[in-house]
């Protein structure tokens, strides 16, 4: 099995790009998703997240998704040791998930793809790229976020230039090309 890595910024398009894999019948794995379920659910990630910051962070029975926050927000190097609690577990149940597909191919949805280590568990990389202006104007119409808020996140992420550079392949969703050919050239070269 083929396992693809779709990463991008925020506002990029990579969720429009998976789900254009799905309707190709292609399974994909979010991994932002997963993560959020894997550290409410997952005794391993509990515990050792309760170890380094509290049991407060999990009072009711939930983690505290704004104590985490505060916790990680502009120390980089607790953000270091809460991904390396994280990420091992979702890279463990992104495994079992491909185990359990019975496609050729199947893809693996990060926002965080090489900051993450996750690039090292797939084949191939596909940054999905969108100029910053138009990602801006995107996660603001959805997210009723200002401006500066979605700058700093950006500001927080890989460059696109440095993804698109450690990427094996690049979709341009610019409002300009097409998607759908580009993803159908994509996918006739891996086949």
């Amino acid at each position: 099995m083929v396992r693809i890595g779709i990463t991008g910024g925020i506002g990029s398009g990579k969720s429009v790009v998976s789900s254009l894999l799905e309707v190709v019948g292609i399974p994909v794995y979010i991994a932002d998703t997963e993560s959020k379920l894997l550290t409410n659910t997952s005794p391993m990630i509990r515990k050792q997240l309760t170890a380094l910051l509290g049991d407060e962070l999990f009072a009711g029975g939930e983690l505290n998704k704004r104590r985490l926050a505060s916790a990680i927000f502009n120390d980089p190097e607790m953000l270091k040791q809460v991904n390396g609690i994280i990420h091992p577990e979702v890279n463990r149940h992104f495994s079992d998930w491909v185990n359990r597909q019975t496609s050729k191919l199947c893809a693996l949805e990060s926002a965080i793809l090489f900051e993450s280590g996750f690039n090292r568990t797939v084949d191939v990389t596909v940054m999905v790229y969108a100029p910053l202006e138009l990602r801006l104007t995107r996660v603001a119409a959805r997210d009723g976020a200002s401006i500066e808020s979605i700058r700093s996140r950006i500001n927080n992420q890989l460059p696109d230039e440095t993804k698109m550079q450690k990427a094996d392949y690049t979709i341009y969703n610019d409002d300009r090309q097409a998607l759908i050919p580009q993803i159908q050239a994509f996918l006739n070269r891996l086949i």
